[in-house]
């Protein structure tokens, strides 16, 4: 439920109508290939998760097989896609807020100028970074019953939606009566749909299982059966809002404006009126409210955990990694992530800036995790793996691909400017190497070499790329595809060949131990 009341937060408010403005009909597929890419990257990460349950666990695997270096990349990525989250979901609740059709509630219009957040509308996001970070700061057994409880009503909601603009509005033959007419822009348009329409966005939460594995009881049966359930009912949920939302528009609009010329700023709302469905309305109102707020509680619950464990690699200040012994949380690491997302939405102000920079930042902390479990796989076969997964030769190397190739459908240039939101971090990491005396430097940069090498490649494979990613079209798309492929397995295979035994390899095993003895009892 935890991972469930993650995953469906503003992305089903916004996702379907984002993802049809880029590619019309054919968006319903961007919403299965979004959903099979995360879908094949959380496969690879469940055996991780059964041999190491703990808080913060995403922020660690890296640099159990491939040292601090690595490590530090891969965290500090995820933390980036974590901290923005929390003011992705604020932002969705005062822009639906901001097209309350009620003359009592006229002062909310000035929230939102051309779907970006105004000066009063960010007073009111901050406000409510400030209650997600509250609903957090004392228990985890609050955060868990208030995110099973809005569970239920985050699942209704969008069910009763589709129910209701079925009955209202089909018109199925929206989706066209040719190839021509379901993809009206073409094909490309369909995979840029799903990192830049946030729908990789929309799925990235599987990771809160993760995170929370320090807290989850019986991790060996429930993160991945976790990760399962909650992808698998999100997924089905989120394709059949597309069809719907589809089916629903008015075929006269559709020859007035195309589906390009489809303007929302309360997307399934402003659809609902149109319909006459003015009770449905009022009902996605209060939904703008509960499912960002039910996401935003669960992330900010996930990115303390995140810091607080770069806190524990001794690479960011020691005082934020401590844990309040009575209530067992990070308050100061989730006091620091409140301030800092404040700092971001004050930056991007718009629903879809923050969407994609947390699917790009997301992707290249997840480019790791293959890496990873094929890597402990060759240098700790003796580890205990409560979760051992088939084929892991054949899906590792297919979700590194796949996660590059999503990260290349962000497009120039939001790829070179999420790569230098990270690479911004790499001061702080290099201040800590020098006050502990570079140890072991020459064996992290080039265990990390590949990772490197990797970002440069992509930055500019997107630079050089075809124009339907905005790049400088000297490769054409589809052979833009390939050469990311192709050169993606060329760094996989580097990866999986440079891990070394570091310091925190031993403390890998350690845990391994530890952790497998408390399952056993």
């Amino acid at each position: 439920m935890l991972a469930l009341g993650s995953l469906i937060g503003s992305g089903w408010l916004f996702g379907s109508w984002e993802a049809s403005k880029i590619a019309g009909p054919a968006s319903i597929i961007s919403w299965i290939i979004g959903g099979a890419v995360i879908g094949i990257i959380a496969y690879t990460y469940i055996e991780l998760g059964a041999m190491f349950p703990q808080s913060g666990a995403m922020s660690k695997y890296a640099q159990y097989s491939h040292g601090p270096l690595l490590g530090f990349i891969a965290a500090w990525a995820n933390w980036v896609s974590l901290v923005t989250l929390i003011p992705i979901e604020a932002v969705a609740a005062v822009q639906y807020m901001s097209t309350w059709p009620w003359k009592w509630a006229n002062w909310t219009h000035q929230f939102i100028d051309n779907g970006s957040v105004t000066t009063e509308g960010l007073l009111l996001v901050f406000v409510f970074i400030i209650i997600f970070t509250l609903l957090n700061y004392w228990s985890v057994t609050l955060l868990t019953r208030f995110t099973s409880l809005i569970s239920i009503f985050k699942i209704g909601v969008p069910l009763l939606t589709i129910i209701m603009m079925t009955m209202t509005s089909f018109h199925p033959g929206n989706y066209g009566n040719s190839l021509s007419t379901f993809m009206p822009y073409g094909s490309a348009p369909i995979f840029a749909a799903t990192t830049v329409s946030g729908i990789i966005f929309s799925f990235d939460a599987f990771q809160t299982v993760i995170n929370m594995g320090g807290e989850v009881r019986d991790p060996k049966r429930n993160i991945g059966r976790g990760i399962a359930l909650s992808l698998t009912i999100s997924g089905v949920i989120y394709i059949v809002l597309q069809s719907t939302y589809i089916t629903s528009i008015s075929p006269d609009l559709l020859a007035k404006v195309d589906w390009h010329g489809i303007t929302f700023n309360s997307p399934f709302a402003d659809l609902a009126i149109m319909l006459g469905i003015y009770w449905l309305s009022v009902l996605l109102y209060m939904d703008a409210f509960v499912s960002p707020f039910g996401t935003g509680v669960s992330f900010v619950a996930s990115t303390g955990r995140a810091l607080y464990a770069m806190a524990s690699n001794h690479h960011v200040p020691a005082f934020i990694g401590k844990v309040n012994m009575k209530y067992g949380i990070p308050q100061k690491a989730i006091l620091v992530n409140m301030f800092l997302s404040m700092v971001m939405v004050s930056i991007f102000r718009t629903w879809g800036t923050l969407a994609s920079v947390i699917s790009t930042s997301t992707l290249i902390a997840y480019l790791t995790g293959p890496v990873t479990v094929v890597s402990l796989r060759k240098m700790a076969p003796k580890f205990k793996r409560p979760v051992t997964l088939a084929a892991i030769n054949f899906w590792a190397p297919l979700a590194f691909v796949l996660a590059s190739l999503a990260t290349y459908w962000a497009m120039w240039p939001t790829t070179i400017e999420v790569i230098l939101v990270i690479l911004l971090g790499f001061p702080l990491y290099f201040y800590y190497e020098w006050k502990s005396g570079w140890t072991d430097f020459r064996k992290q940069l080039k265990s990390s070499a590949w990772m490197i090498g990797y970002l440069i490649f992509i930055s500019i494979a997107s630079y050089i790329g075809s124009h339907e990613f905005n790049g400088q079209d000297w490769i054409k798309y589809p052979y833009d595809f390939v050469l990311v492929i192709v050169v993606s397995l060329v760094f996989y295979y580097w990866g999986i060949r440079t891990y070394y035994h570091s310091r925190y390899f031993d403390e890998a095993q350690a845990l391994n131990e530890r952790a497998v003895q408390l399952d056993e009892k």
